[in-house]
């Protein structure tokens, strides 16, 4: 995947200039005082950097349902859901990406892109420690816009929560010396 072709090319957008955002979780969109504050907040760094912003059909239908749609900036990119090489695509190449969603927040830790994650609680702790995600629970649309922006430019501890990509040899070592085995590879 690279940054000149594809979605990015299409959209517009450098590599580097831009928030990826994904709001989806029905505690962000089913509240409507906390997707007022995502709205309010992504719409506030759009002024500086423009959003991108694959919209999830529920997030969708809140959105036009309590009249947002077509009251967000031009600078937030509302496009529609994409395919798993888009949003790879699209993460990536983010400055920084906001996200409710679990997945996207450890997907931006190997692409080693800083996260804002737009809950109250996350599932990746060890990423927050290491200074790759912030923690934002979406109640204020300046905080979330200070967290986002504040974000840009950032990165986090060179850390290897996840191992260093030697797990198979390392299973076959141990198997071999409880075995017995004369050799291992």
């Amino acid at each position: 995947v690279h940054a000149r072709g594809g979605l990015l090319g299409q959209l517009g957008l450098q590599a580097r200039s831009y928030v990826l955002a994904t709001v989806h979780r029905a505690e962000n969109t089913d509240r409507p005082d906390r997707l007022a504050a995502i709205v309010d907040g992504l719409a506030a760094v759009a002024a500086d950097m423009p959003v991108v912003w694959p919209l999830h059909p529920r997030t969708r239908n809140v959105l036009a349902r309590e009249g947002r749609l077509g009251r967000l900036s031009p600078n937030v990119m509302l496009i529609d859901p994409v395919g798993y090489l888009d949003m790879v695509q699209l993460e990536k190449f983010a400055a920084v990406i906001a996200t409710d969603s679990g997945g996207v927040q450890k997907e931006a830790f190997f692409y080693q892109v800083p996260c804002v994650t737009l809950r109250d609680e996350t599932e990746w702790m060890e990423l927050v420690q290491a200074g790759w995600n912030r923690l934002m629970p979406p109640l204020e649309a300046e905080a979330i816009r200070a967290a986002v922006q504040g974000a840009v430019g950032s990165s986090g501890a060179d850390v290897k929560p996840y191992g260093d990509g030697d797990a198979a040899q390392r299973i076959v070592r141990c198997l071999c010396a409880d075995l017995g085995a004369d050799r291992v590879p």
